[in-house]
Parts: structure tokens; C-alpha cells; sequence
């Protein structure tokens, strides 16, 4: 969602950097293969329910390998885009536009989250987005410290929780349920409603109690200091250009550092999160903080040697154009979700192992490249991206090259 902009508009044509497309491309396909299992219900399975499966013994592999690979690192990819984003969108234009920006990106997520899917992240995003307008000006510094603690501040208040009992998600999570009970949703029908949902109207009312839920996720997880704290290094990144300037940076070092310690930190946050925690919910909150930031740069930083070195490349290419319409890639994922698992679609929710899943999830990633390139070969934006920036600029944009 990170993008150059330029004075009189949304960038177009040369004026983008490749590189950032091609990551945006990476992340969403990062966040599909995160967000399938879930679509296809196979995450609200009972364990007796997916041990019976028969990929069952394939599937507890992925599973690993999904915390170990995969689990946050692709949102932190997209979070860090989005910081960068918003330095350059500052350079040119201040924040009055960022801001209003934001408030549409939040009035889309609330439509995602209430009409589509109850996963949405990008009203956070706008949230976090609005927080962060108010770093501007601090020095590098204070930014640096100030995205570090919001990055650590979940270990502490996950500390509060298990050694001295404030559960501040407690209220978040009686309203879902209060919510959840009052559909006749229960902990028994839960993980096959949607599958069984014949219409629209039994998908809605579990999106209702679903809109709960997920705010029960965000407090629970501390979502918002750990995005705002991306951001804030994003627009580090941004604002001293480094994006820009492969060549100066060290990459093969930064690769090494966070490659050892990325690695070493995700073998044991999957360990623990395929265990049931077994050493506690802080030395859980705190693996996952010291995984999922430096396997993510490990990401970034291999991503971008590879593009220096080979810029011309295909790959780059088609990654980049889902990059240049992540909006609506991102949103299409919802709409590709819902049709093939929900009962009031295709049905296939439960049916499949999460080998199958995730497979599903690369088909689907590879045909919104193929989509994509084939999109932008008329047209200068995404069809929601091109709706988003004329009303963020408030004027008329031609869509067609």
C-alpha cells in the first residue's frame, strides 16, 4: 500500500520504484498463505478434527513451517511498506492529505470487515496510520526508541496478564461471545457455520459477532503499538530513502545478522506455538517479537540483494504488478475466500488438509499475477486503488494508459 506519489497525483509509469512493488507483491503473497487456513476454516477445526484428516501428518509440517516461516513476518514486510509510504506521501503533500487518506482506508476496512470478512486488518492500518502522523519531527533518535518500546510494549502488558492477572481483552472477549450466543453461535457450530451458511444472511450474522471477535484479537495481541512501531521504522527507511540506494547499504551483512538470529528466535516461537506455549505467554509474546522482525528483514534485505544484482528479472516483474494494486489484491483474497469455502458458495470449508490450504493459496496468489499484469497493461491503477486515490485527491484521474 506503500507508493510515490508525486505533485500533481498518484505516481504512474517510471515514477514508481520497482522495488517496493515487487515487495508489496511478496508481502501479499505472504498474506495470503497466512490468511487461507483461516478462510477455509481449517484453523477452527478441533485438533481431534484435523488429526483425522488424512494429510493430517503432512499438515502438522505446514503448520510448523507456517509460524516458523510465515506467521507475522509478511504483515511486518507490508507494515514497514506502509511507513515508507507515508514519508513520501508526506514529502510531497503533508499530512492533511495522509489523514484524509487514512479515514477513507478506515471507512473501506470497516466495509471488509462488516460485509466480507471479519480478518480485516486494514482498518488497524488506518488507525496506526493516524498515530503515526503524530511522530512527525522527532528526531531519528526518538523515533528509533519510540518504535523499539511500542515493538517490546506487548511483552510487558502480556507480563501484566500472566503474573498479575489484568486481562485487559477480558471485556473485548465476553462482548464477542455475548454477541457470538445471540446468532446461536457456539463453541459447537463455530468452526462449521460458515461452511453450512446457505445464504448471505447466516454469513452476516457471523461477520456481526465476527467484527467482535476481532477486536478481541487486536487488544488481545496488542496489535496497534507492534503496527505503529513498523510503521515508525518504515518511515525511517523512507524519509533517509534507503530504498533507493541499494548500493550504499550493507545487505549482505544485514542479511547475516538477521538471517542467524531470525531463524534461531522463529524455531523457537513456532516450537512454542505448536506446544500450547509451554514456557508462558510473555516468553511467547517476547519470541514472537524477536522473530518476526529480524526474519523479516532477513526477507527484505535478501529480496533486495537479488533486485540489485538482478533488477531485469521476471520474478521482480510479476511480482510488482499485484504490488501496484495490493488494495485490490487484498481484498479479491477475501472475495476468493469466501466464494470457494463458504456454504453459500462453493462449500469447501473443513473439506481440505492445510497442505491443500496453502496450495490453494499459491494458485490463487499466481493468478491475481497473471490478472494483475494483464490488468495493467490498460490501465493505470487498480480498480479500488483508482476509486481510493480520486477520492483521497478529490478530483478525476483517467484510468485507462
Amino acid at each position: 500500500m506503500a507508493e510515490n506519489i508525486v505533485a500533481s497525483g498518484p505516481t504512474v509509469g517510471k515514477q514508481r520504484h520497482v522495488v517496493l512493488d515487487s515487495l508489496r507483491g511478496l508481502a501479499l503473497m505472504g498474506i495470503a498463505l497466512a490468511n487461507f487456513p483461516e478462510f477455509a476454516l481449517w484453523t477452527f477445526l478441533g485438533v481431534s478434527e484435523q488429526s483425522a484428516m488424512p494429510t493430517a501428518d503432512v499438515d502438522r509440517v505446514v503448520r510448523f513451517l507456517q509460524y516458523m516461516l510465515i506467521d507475522g513476518k509478511f504483515y511486518t514486510i507490508f507494515s514497514l511498506l506502509f511507513g515508507i509510504g507515508f514519508s513520501l506521501i508526506l514529502a510531497r503533500h503533508g499530512r492533511r492529505l495522509f489523514v484524509r487518506r487514512m479515514l477513507l482506508l478506515l471507512s473501506i476496512g470497516f466495509l471488509h470487515l462488516m460485509f466480507i470478512w471479519s480478518g480485516d486488518i486494514l482498518m488497524l492500518y488506518a488507525l496506526g496510520g493516524l498515530l503515526l502522523t503524530l511522530c512527525v519531527g522527532l528526531s531519528d533518535r526518538a523515533l528509533i526508541v519510540l518504535a523499539l518500546s511500542l515493538i517490546f510494549i506487548p511483552v510487558g502488558l502480556d507480563a501484566l496478564t500472566e503474573y498479575a492477572g489484568v486481562d485487559f481483552a477480558a471485556p473485548f472477549y465476553r462482548a464477542w461471545w455475548a454477541q457470538a450466543e445471540s446468532q446461536g453461535i457456539t463453541e459447537e457450530n463455530f468452526a462449521c457455520w460458515l461452511r453450512d451458511a446457505d445464504s448471505y444472511s447466516q454469513m452476516f450474522a457471523f461477520l456481526i459477532q465476527g467484527a467482535f471477535e476481532r477486536m478481541w484479537e487486536f487488544v488481545d495481541g496488542h496489535r496497534l503499538p507492534k503496527v505503529v512501531g513498523l510503521f515508525i521504522f518504515g518511515y525511517l527507511i523512507g524519509k533517509h530513502r534507503l530504498y533507493a540506494r541499494l548500493s550504499d547499504l550493507p545487505l549482505r551483512k544485514v542479511l547475516f545478522w538477521a538471517l542467524t538470529v531470525g531463524v534461531l528466535t522463529s524455531l523457537m516461537y513456532a516450537w512454542s506455538a505448536v506446544d500450547g506455549h509451554p514456557w508462558g505467554r510473555t516468553a511467547h509474546s517476547l519470541l514472537y517479537a524477536l522473530s518476526v522482525v529480524p526474519l523479516a528483514v532477513a526477507y527484505i534485505s535478501g529480496f533486495c540483494l537479488l533486485y540489485h544484482k538482478y533488477s531485469d528479472a521476471a520474478v521482480f516483474r510479476g511480482l510488482a504488478a499485484p504490488g501496484r494494486m495490493a488494495l485490490t489484491n487484498y481484498i479479491s483474497q477475501s472475495l476468493v475466500g469466501v466464494i470457494m469455502f463458504y456454504g453459500f458458495g462453493f462449500g469447501l470449508g473443513t473439506a481440505f488438509g492445510l497442505v491443500y490450504v496453502e496450495l490453494t493459496a499459491m494458485a490463487v496468489f499466481l493468478m491475481q499475477i497473471f490478472l494483475s499484469r494483464l490488468w495493467l497493461l490498460r490501465f493505470r491503477f487498480g480498480p479500488l486503488e483508482w476509486v481510493w486515490r480520486m477520492l483521497t485527491y478529490g478530483r478525476y484521474f483517467p484510468i485507462c494508459v
